[in-house]
């Protein structure tokens, strides 16, 4: 587990629960929309597609934010801060489907931009907590 992490905020990232990621626009202003996540110890991971703004979004400014509300406790939440770092093909869209699976959904099936899916890789550089 990344020691950036505080012991007592891991379980928000083993669990399925959505956070909010931010990205920048290329005319500096800030997007931010609910995803899905997987957390490997090291990385978060997000399913997109090459198509959408999220993506041209990093490809103009790596830098990535995401947060997470306790589901428990709204009061609490975990931010991380970091960049992209890598960008994986998923034209099956297997990531998506694992992820969907992970988020309560036994039967998801591959989209259908899945030719055009990627797997978004952030690293973990910083964190605030509350």
């Amino acid at each position: 587990m990344n020691d950036l992490i505080p012991a007592d905020y891991t379980r928000l990232l083993e669990q399925p629960v959505y956070g909010h990621l931010g990205t920048i626009r290329p005319d500096d202003t800030v997007q931010v929309n609910p995803m899905w996540f997987e957390f490997d110890g090291e990385h978060l991971r997000f399913t997109h597609t090459t198509k959408r703004a999220k993506y041209r979004n990093l490809q103009h400014n790596p830098a990535m934010s995401y947060s997470i509300i306790d589901p428990d406790d709204p009061f609490k939440y975990l931010e991380l801060r970091g960049k992209l770092v890598d960008v994986v093909p998923d034209p099956e869209g297997a990531f998506y489907v694992r992820l969907g699976r992970r988020y309560g959904n036994p039967n998801q099936r591959p989209p259908a931009d899945s030719p055009d899916r990627v797997i978004l890789v952030m690293s973990v550089e910083a964190t605030t907590k509350q």
